[in-house]
């Protein structure tokens, strides 16, 4: 019976989540849609497209037989995966000096792009690339630019971002392209050996490379500033002797612990160590002289704006929580420095301690009452072998393209869901105060349904943020689009990695998985589903204009309920054979119209979503009894929740109809039971448990408690129950409540 229990939990959870998977993709993707793409709808003036390589799959960009570029698929060199679960396949041309010439989205599944967001929106973004410099984007991780983000498809278009920046910088090492190099291991790889001691005198430590030094005069600050284009530089210089020391600045790997004993003597190694959280490396910067290397512009949790540290792509900023300050040095001969500061890496930055890197120092001058100009000098790095230690060279795999992405492939796509969720820090919080509220109205429901005021107004507040930040603000619309990217993604490897880039629907998602064991569908679909909010908002409205409202036949009702359930399994059916066909009938859902893109899209789907609403002003929510597919998704796996925590009296139903009468979609049986796949857990029936004007069953506890508390003769009250106006006509039945 466990083992039962979990497995239908596993299933419960992956069909709700339906994370889709981190699709494979063909080493000759280019060699597919390259015949597809005329050269000058990519590149002005092209006429032509040369041989792919046979290197790497990338093909000269041809104009009279001269090379004006490369052109490549993203696809080809990084993961693309989208929200659909598909590769998003992007065709990008640079030029010699890593430069953008054109982009265009050839290939996608994604659903937002494919019906919702016009084609010339997503042409404008792709043609906002052309002039983006490669190199910089190197030096400045992916800062070099402005992303514009398209309202509805944040994730479409983060992906396509991240695709065009790191396929651009592998093709242009790959080529040699703007100065860049390719990144071939040479020799056996190698790891920091924890137990190498460092020399106990400062000038050894300089003389062996275990303190690495820049040092620079007036005379070479100025040197460089004359040399720039602007003329008001060299106009402003030093007036100091030229051999007066500009800055001398010193750095050392204070994270290799032979290293930071030497410098920092041993208990402020210990206090360095417990600073560090695993994987996190630091390194120590001494200055002095003119120019201070950390300046006096950074604010309290700010950037430091003067140095940063670069390995390859990594560039680190350090901000002032990863800051300490030096107060002695340990070491002996230690020059007298004026500062003295510990810069720590995080380790989700992928920073190899064992591989050089430089340390950029950005020196200003004022050219004008508010303007500077700016040059850099760099202090490069690399461990001593002393401190290092070879590794075993690792065996190859039998197959690359069975193993799946490599470890630096999943690091960049895991940095992306993360910088991705950082920029959502404001948003997850809001969502995890509703539900953190929501749960506790859920489990506290018998003490909040006794006031029916309170419990009428919580809810209808809580929908209208509901519709207003989670819907309009936010899009995190759940969709039955999600459950079928997971039958797309089945027969590939499955990773998480594209559904954590949109935090809120995958915090809804794996609420809605817990939820459905608890309560049924009822908590998504009755209190956080933005259109089903926006359809019992209006209606509310509605009634209070006085517009009629109509409770159909309770046979028709019935009748109409598997509508739902058989849009659903026809999307199934259709997903099976074809997804992208699947994700255009799921327009059936009017989410991406009236939530999503706030009805600004052709008028036929505005039409629809608009008479949904209208059907809703007079049979509450119209559209989730009877059409909605996700509702039925979500219906199914409701049989397996655990508890059943609405209230019922042996009399509802027979012979009191009460509840079924005000049932908003009529969920509850003319015999009392409730019907948990229609049921959207809004509380009214538990307001009517307890009502002291309603329930016959409270009613009738309160006149016998009456007479008892007047010392009134106790007697038979005939009519207490058999006359309320909600039981059926002739019926006098006791209770026995």
């Amino acid at each position: 019976m466990t083992k039962k229990i979990l497995s239908l939990l596993i299933v419960l959870i992956a069909v709700t989540l339906g994370a889709p998977a981190m699709a494979q993709t063909s080493p000759s993707v280019l060699s597919r849609f390259l015949p597809e793409v005329a050269p000058g709808d990519l590149v002005e003036g092209a006429d032509a497209w040369g041989a792919i390589r046979s290197d790497v799959p990338v093909a000269p960009v041809l104009r009279g037989g001269e090379v004006l570029g490369h052109v490549f698929i993203t696809s080809d060199f990084v993961g693309t995966t989208g929200y659909s679960g598909k590769p998003i396949h992007t065709m990008v041309a640079i030029d010699g000096d890593a430069r953008v010439l054109g982009v265009d989205l050839v290939k996608h599944s994604e659903p937002i792009v494919l019906i919702g967001i016009p084609d010339r929106k997503i042409r404008d973004m792709a043609a906002g690339y052309r002039g983006v410099d490669l190199v910089a984007e190197a030096a400045k991780r992916g800062s070099a630019h402005d992303l514009n983000i398209i309202s509805g498809a944040t994730v479409t278009v983060m992906v396509i971002d991240d695709g065009i920046i790191r396929a651009g910088l592998k093709v242009a090492r790959a080529l040699g392209l703007g100065g860049l190099t390719a990144q071939v291991a040479s020799g056996p790889a190698f790891e920091v050996d924890a137990s190498a001691e460092a020399p106990e005198d400062w000038m050894e430590m300089e003389g062996d490379g275990t303190v690495r030094r820049l040092s620079l005069d007036v005379g070479q600050v100025n040197s460089a500033f004359e040399a720039m284009d602007d003329p008001r530089a060299a106009r402003r210089a030093l007036s100091e002797p030229p051999e007066t020391t500009f800055i001398d600045m010193q750095m050392a790997l204070v994270s290799v612990p032979g290293i930071g004993s030497a410098i920092l003597g041993e208990a402020e190694q210990r206090n360095l160590t417990e600073w560090l959280e695993p994987g996190e490396h630091a390194i120590a910067v001494f200055g002095r002289g003119m120019y201070s290397f950390k300046g006096s512009g950074y604010v309290r949790g700010g950037i430091f704006d003067r140095i940063v540290l670069i390995q390859d792509d990594l560039t680190v900023r350090f901000r002032d929580r990863g800051h300490r300050r030096i107060g002695t040095i340990a070491a002996e001969n230690a020059p007298e420095f004026t500062e003295r500061d510990i810069f720590k890496i995080p380790a989700d930055q992928g920073f190899d301690p064992a591989r050089p890197f430089r340390l950029q120092l950005l020196v200003q001058r004022e050219v004008a009452a508010i303007e500077k100009v700016f040059t850099t000098f760099e202090l490069g790095y690399q461990l001593p072998p002393a401190y290092l230690r070879a590794l075993a060279p690792p065996a190859p795999p039998a197959d690359t393209a069975a193993s799946g992405p490599s470890a630096d492939e999943l690091a960049a796509q895991s940095e992306l869901w993360r910088r991705v969720w950082q920029g959502k820090t404001v948003e997850i919080g809001v969502l995890a105060a509703m539900l953190t509220a929501l749960t506790a109205v859920f489990f506290f429901q018998g003490w909040v349904t006794r006031s029916a005021r309170f419990t009428y107004w919580f809810r209808m507040s809580f929908l209208a943020v509901t519709l207003v930040f989670l819907g309009w603000y936010a899009n995190a619309q759940l969709s039955v689009v999600n459950l079928m990217a997971l039958f797309g993604a089945l027969t590939t490897n499955f990773s998480w990695q594209a559904f954590l880039l949109d935090p809120l629907t995958f915090i809804l998602w794996f609420s809605v998985a817990a939820a459905l064991l608890f309560w049924g569908r009822g908590a998504y679909c009755g209190w956080l589903c933005p259109f089903g909010a926006l359809q019992e908002l209006t209606n509310q409205a509605a009634r209070r204009i006085g517009i009629p409202q109509i409770t159909l036949p309770w046979g028709l009702h019935e009748r109409l309920w598997p509508i739902k359930y058989m849009i659903f399994l026809g999307l199934f059916g259709v997903s099976l054979y074809s997804i992208e066909q699947a994700e255009r009938l799921a327009e059936v859902e009017p989410f991406k119209t009236a939530i999503v893109l706030k009805f600004m899209r052709a008028w036929p789907f505005v039409a629809y979503a608009v008479a949904l609403l209208i059907a809703g002003l007079f049979v509450e929510r119209f559209y989730c009894r009877y059409l909605c597919p996700l509702g039925a998704a979500l219906a199914i796996p409701a049989r397996l929740r655990m508890f059943d925590w609405l209230k019922r009296y042996k009399e509802c139903g027979n012979p009191c109809q009460t509840c079924a009468n005000e049932c908003m979609v009529q969920a509850i049986h003319p015999t009392g039971e409730i019907n948990p796949n229609e049921c959207l857990n809004c509380l009214h029936c538990q307001v009517l448990y307890q009502s002291e004007t309603k329930c016959p069953v409270v009613i009738r506890k309160l006149k016998r408690r009456a007479a008892v508390g007047s010392a009134e003769v106790p007697r038979k009250d005939a009519g207490a129950i058999g006359n309320h106006p909600n039981l059926k006509q002739g019926e006098r039945k006791e209770s026995h409540a």
